[in-house]
């Protein structure tokens, strides 16, 4: 069998796995953000933290709750870094330095999980599971609150109340991420990953001299990181490393959590506003972008020029063997396309335009289908555009869901949509103007540009995978980097909350004989259209000063 063979195959495999679990899994979690009933669980966490689930939250409340969760988050997980020396568990490993531990902070807490360490040569077990897997958990339940505010948003009118923050972050970790998680670490234990609390310890000679690894809590890691799209390595290999990922079978599946709650995200939203034709329409753009950049990445990967090339079967510098160039390029468009930013293979080796897809798919906001919550969040944010550009197309005031898409709303979107490219860009400039960070790469010209504009696209969009070539571990990358995952981060949240606001104090519209039809397969090419294009003319220029001219020049 030819390895583009095996490579449709794979594909075919996952979307076939995806389609049976998503819809129960989209039903089920519909239910658990609709439910008004309380675990005996959840309530002794709602005790412990001194919270009231029972009281509806207008979007001020929503975002204070978001903000000081997340504030909270930030200065534990930093605490528990400063003091690692002073813990048990810690290996022998020294406490991390300030401007590293905030930046780690920072990513973990924002669902960015970018790392400018080696996690087997900086982080003992206590900090690990500790501090950063929690936050594995928790950022990525706030993501799916978020979401979910801005869903009960467009479906409930004349109210500016859009639930409970306390009560979704408590039953999207415990109801929905927890009992996925304990069943995903049992099947990654089953493959090969490994599972314990081992010290550090020597496993054999190595060029010479003695080779040492730790072990640890890495198949319960490796699940949360792939299911929450977090991205976080346990080693700095990622998942390119045998402990975490060990064979074909354990990749496909990473790569099926990676994807799987995003999608099902948009059968809970078809649920939850009463139109599962609008989730199906949702999905249908997902589903077209992220399989049209997956056999474009394969196309390009598969595609070699030589003799070199045809030897190994393709691009292969940089990929496991194991996986292969199809096995590598599923990983890495999934990867990029949501906020998830593991890593299989190194980006940075691949072939110029090849580097180039991964970084559009985060440019476009990583919505197809997106980190788990912000995919969701994101895309709606899109399709409101769309509408306001078909209005304007046909001379209507535009309508999403039965409400009307005015000034506010249309005002909220764009600062949506402006933030991210507006971090992106201008860091990206800075590091590039100033002589410091030009230091921090390993590659000169095209690539050596694309390095730093990658840090910050990834970095800004919460993705958190890299170009291997560019040393981020400096003050100023450390500092900016975190800097840009915050923002990221959090300033669109306070954009997509004054929305459901908004939306939910309007009173719904009826249909009439001239209203766009957003269940409707011409919509969703709008749809397409609108995001390839928005994201196009923003990024463009940055993108033929990197991958594509280093793709036209090999």
């Amino acid at each position: 069998m030819s390895p583009q063979i095996a490579g449709v195959l794979q594909m075919l495999a996952l979307i076939a796995a995806l389609a049976l679990a998503c819809r129960p899994l989209g039903d089920f979690m519909a239910r658990v953000y609709s439910s008004d009933r309380h675990l005996r669980v959840e309530k002794w966490i709602y005790k412990g933290i001194g919270a009231n689930p029972n009281v509806e939250m207008r979007w001020p409340a929503y975002l204070r709750g978001v903000l000081a969760f997340s504030a909270v988050s930030v200065l534990f997980l930093y605490a528990l870094q400063r003091l690692q020396g002073s813990l048990p568990g810690s290996l022998g490993f020294a406490s991390i330095d300030p401007d590293q531990a905030f930046n780690t902070a920072a990513s973990f807490v924002a669902n960015t999980n970018w790392q400018s360490y080696y996690g087997e040569q900086a982080m003992g077990h206590v900090v690990q599971t500790g501090g950063l897997a929690v936050q594995n958990f928790v950022s990525a339940a706030v993501g799916m609150a978020v979401a979910v505010a801005l869903v009960r948003g467009l479906a409930r009118s004349r109210t500016g109340e859009l639930g409970n923050f306390w009560s979704d972050l408590v039953r999207g970790t415990v109801r929905i991420l927890l009992p996925i998680s304990v069943i995903g670490a049992l099947v990654l234990v089953a493959c090969g990953a490994i599972q314990n609390f081992a010290p550090i310890h020597e496993v054999g000679q190595f060029m010479g001299g003695t080779q040492q690894w730790n072990g640890g809590a890495v198949a319960s890691q490796e699940v949360i990181k792939e299911l929450g799209t977090n991205g976080g390595g346990y080693f700095n290999a990622n998942s390119a490393h045998p402990f975490e990922n060990p064979g074909g079978l354990s990749n496909l599946f990473e790569i099926f959590l990676i994807l799987l709650i995003p999608l099902a995200l948009t059968r809970t939203f078809g649920r939850m506003v009463g139109s599962l034709k609008q989730g199906y329409a949702v999905l249908g753009v997902m589903a077209t972008i992220w399989i049209g950049f997956t056999a474009l990445m394969m196309w390009t990967e598969f595609a070699h020029h030589g003799p070199a090339f045809d030897i190994a079967g393709g691009a292969m510098e940089g990929k496991e063997t194991r996986f292969g160039i199809a096995g590598s390029s599923l990983f890495a468009v999934a990867t990029t396309l949501t906020s998830t930013g593991a890593v299989n293979s190194f980006h940075s080796s691949f072939t110029g335009f090849g580097g180039g897809i991964t970084m559009l798919g985060m440019q476009l906001g990583e919505i197809a289908p997106g980190g788990v919550g912000s995919g969701l969040y994101g895309m709606l944010i899109m399709a409101i555009i769309a509408v306001f550009i078909a209005g304007l197309m046909v001379g209507r005031t535009p309508e999403y869901l039965g409400k009307k898409i005015g000034t506010r709303e249309i005002k909220l979107a764009a600062c949506y949509i402006l933030i991210t490219p507006a971090l992106v860009l201008g860091f990206t400039a800075a590091a590039m103007a100033l002589p410091t960070p030009g230091d921090s790469m390993t590659n000169s010209g095209a690539h050596g540009f694309s390095e730093i504009l990658y840090a910050y696209t990834s970095g800004a969009n919460n993705n958190g995978s890299a170009f291997a070539g560019l040393n981020a571990d400096t003050q100023w990358f450390n500092t900016t980097i975190g800097i840009a995952m915050l923002l990221g981060r959090f300033l669109p949240m306070v954009f997509v909350l004054a929305l459901a606001g908004s939306l939910a104090q309007q009173k719904p519209v009826p249909a009439t004989a001239g209203t766009l039809r957003t269940d409707k397969a011409l919509y969703s090419g709008l749809l397409v259209g609108t995001i390839l294009i928005i994201t196009g003319l923003t990024y463009f220029p940055a993108l033929a000063l990197g991958p594509l001219a280093e793709g036209l020049a090999s």
